[in-house]
């Protein structure tokens, strides 16, 4: 079999399916669903196929030791597009947000806040399992300078703003994290810079909100990875956050012709080029996204129960399968025995690993992300009341006495 054929993707998916509607069987669905039922569908499929993006690579890295994107379109654009698919969800999420604002305010304390607890713990645990494995394959032992591995251990705690440098001499043993938390300083990039767009759209933030829009165009400038090609996603989502206020749009992109549509933008962009991150291939794979944000949910799917519960655990789907892939083929498999595997199962390993990984994050999800999620409201009353006392106590520091 080939390495890159399509097959072993489509039993992946199918499985990784059954998996979750095992999970709907036994816990039922969550009711924290929000407005875009079809959004909420998409991330589980888009974190999926990053997973078998990596999972192509692997075979590849395994034999030739370079860590390169595979001979495959298709395995390719499984990483390239599902990435500018989530980069267009952030954009269409949040300027939304901000639309909705001009009417309802926004509260900007809040909205940071979430963003905190919905990234940061999830995250702060895969750096704590990589942490682990820097010791494991150093047996315990400094192999480099104190500061030199403390100070690389704060950049990784950066979300990869600061970097993301080998530790204690190990060489190499960064590709499972790095290869998939290269997107998240974008990701904080956009966030840190909506109080800037907020008032392009005549919505005027608190001055220490708009200063932090401008540390982070300051950032994006800063940051030596800075591609501005990969902002054209956010841009699209913004679009699509004007398109879902047209009635007319969101009753053409209800069609099943719409399906039909968005399906074959994405089919040409993948079939035609090699790259997703080129000016046609990124404006047929918007179309499809408009449509999806619109309410076109490609003939049912995404809106189905076992696709949205697979959605709320793309974010660690996306963050913990690639250290997965390295724990399976390094520890469970070993590295000869898995260099050595045939093509069919390389793909076997994978698939089974696929209900293992989905449980697994669903566990986190469950215990990890839903209740960080869910302590927003009191993490920022907790917040605000605790900021008031010190203005307070400060102003009465300053008032001359009688």
């Amino acid at each position: 079999m080939d390495p890159v054929s399509p097959l072993p993707a489509i039993v992946s998916l199918f499985v990784a399916l059954v998996t979750a509607s095992l999970i709907v069987r036994k816990f039922g669905v969550t009711s924290d669903q929000g407005r875009f039922a079809s959004i909420d569908g998409l991330r589980g499929y888009l974190a999926f196929f990053v997973f078998l993006h990596h999972a192509c690579i692997w075979y590849f890295y395994l034999r030739t030791g370079k860590w390169a994107l595979p001979p495959s379109n298709l395995y390719t654009h499984f990483g390239q597009s599902s990435v500018v698919f989530f980069f267009m969800i952030t954009g269409f999420l949040f300027f939304s947000k901000l639309l909705n604002g001009r009417i309802s305010g926004v509260d900007w304390g809040r909205l940071f806040v979430s963003r905190f607890l919905r990234l940061v713990p999830l995250y702060f645990f895969l750096i704590i399992l990589f942490f682990l494995l820097v010791a494991y394959f150093s047996k315990g032992r400094l192999l480099e300078p104190a500061p030199k591995l403390i100070y690389g251990m704060i950049k990784w705690l950066g979300f990869r703003v600061l970097g993301a440098p080998d530790l204690n001499g190990i060489k190499n043993l960064s590709l499972p994290v790095a290869s998939i938390t290269w997107s998240l300083p974008y990701e904080w990039f956009f966030y840190c810079s909506l109080p800037l767009l907020a008032l392009i759209i005549k919505i005027t933030p608190p001055v220490r909100y708009i200063a932090l829009g401008f540390v982070s165009i300051a950032g994006m400038v800063w940051y030596p990875n800075m591609d501005i090609l990969i902002l054209v996603p956010f841009l699209s989502g913004i679009t699509a956050a004007f398109l879902v206020r047209s009635d007319w749009f969101q009753r053409f992109a209800v069609r099943r012709m719409s399906s039909l549509i968005s399906l074959s933008c994405v089919g040409l962009a993948v079939s035609a080029f090699p790259s997703a991150y080129e000016i046609t291939p990124l404006i047929l794979l918007s179309v499809a996204f408009w449509l999806i944000a619109s309410g076109n949910s490609l003939f049912g799917i995404l809106v189905n129960p076992v696709s949205r519960t697979l959605g709320e655990f793309s974010y660690g789907i996306y963050l913990l399968h690639s250290i997965t892939l390295f724990a399976v083929f390094n520890f469970i498999i070993g590295l000869p025995e898995s260099r050595a595997l045939t093509p069919i199962s390389h793909w076997l390993v994978v698939t089974g690993i696929t209900p293992v990984l989905v449980f697994i994050c669903f566990m986190t999800f469950r215990f990890i992300e839903r209740p960080a999620m869910r302590s927003t409201a009191t993490v920022t009353a907790w917040l605000r009341a605790h900021l008031t006392s010190r203005t307070t106590k400060r102003a009465a520091s300053i008032v001359p006495p009688g």
